[in-house]
């Protein structure tokens, strides 16, 4: 295993453990100060517990080497992770806003010292996590640490609601601090499927200028048009390309050359881990009218 893949698990693995612990002194914390809240964060945690659970396994998996039945390997398996994440993320998020509409027509008392420090607690938990997944690279890890970062901010907003709280009596804001959370969580996570559903459709990636891409491979003595050019990722980090080039009639050692400067350009410059490059001379594509 790769030194990238350990440390993607060792991430993974780190944030699992601190949102297991957090989970339980959230729901603990939660009933004891009657934070709709915070009970809704457990919950919201519970989830976030099973999908790291679930990452942590698919990223070991996805750096299982290829096999007879899976040619690429299982590194998509990451972004089914992802995939399922965000859609855990946007049902627990649903169903917490819920819960907390009642409780804008009949806010409850709410213990405002204790809010403020779960909120500390959660601050630091979550940052830590969040941490260790920024590091990654990959889709899995991303997703996972956009939505701890978010649940940083969201403390941060539960401990300034504890303490207007405190100070003005206004157990409102407990719904309110709910529901705005919740929603600021929705949008992130609705905008990294985005990202997660270019990969399973194959879409060119984000960091990929197609156009300038092509125009770079025209460049290259000996290359006199291309077509045919396909773009897409793996998982999120690994960018993979297949495409034909047209080259004069010559002798195999110089469409070989050919198609290693290709290969090396694309690696240097764009960041295409794996090309498959096919050889086509001028006459076989003019048969083609391409």
């Amino acid at each position: 295993m790769s030194k990238h893949s350990h440390e993607s698990s060792g991430n993974i693995r780190t944030a699992l453990f601190l949102n297991i612990v957090f989970t339980i002194v959230e729901l603990i914390g939660g009933l004891l100060t009657n934070s709709l809240a915070i009970l809704s964060d457990a919950l919201h945690d519970f989830g976030d517990t099973i999908v790291l659970a679930l990452a942590l396994y698919a990223e070991k998996k996805s750096k299982q080497g290829a096999d007879e039945k899976r040619t690429y390997g299982y590194a998509r398996l990451s972004v089914f992770s992802a995939l399922v994440s965000g859609a855990v993320l946007i049902g627990g998020s649903l169903f917490i806003i819920s819960q907390a509409i009642p409780r804008l027509l009949n806010p409850e008392a709410v213990h405002a010292p204790g809010m403020m420090i779960l909120a500390v607690v959660g601050i630091v938990f979550n940052g830590i996590g969040a941490y260790r997944l920024k590091k990654g690279e990959g889709i899995n890890e991303r997703v996972l640490s956009w939505h701890l970062f978010e649940d940083v901010f969201g403390w941060m907003a539960v401990f300034i609601g504890g303490a207007l709280i405190y100070f003005f009596d206004l157990p409102i804001l407990d719904p309110i601090l709910t529901i705005g959370f919740t929603l600021f969580i929705l949008w992130g996570v609705i905008r990294s499927m985005g990202e997660v559903s270019n990969i399973l459709l194959e879409g060119v990636p984000e960091k990929i200028n197609l156009q300038l891409l092509k125009s770079d491979i025209q460049k290259i003595e000996g290359v006199l048009g291309l077509h045919d050019v396909h773009v897409w990722s793996l998982e999120g980090k690994t960018n993979v390309l297949s495409g034909h080039i047209v080259v004069n009639p010559q002798s195999v050692d110089d469409g070989h050359a050919i198609q290693q400067k290709v290969k090396e350009m694309l690696k240097d410059k764009h960041d295409i881990e794996h090309a498959t490059i096919e050889l086509e001379t001028d006459a076989k594509c003019a048969e083609k009218n391409c």
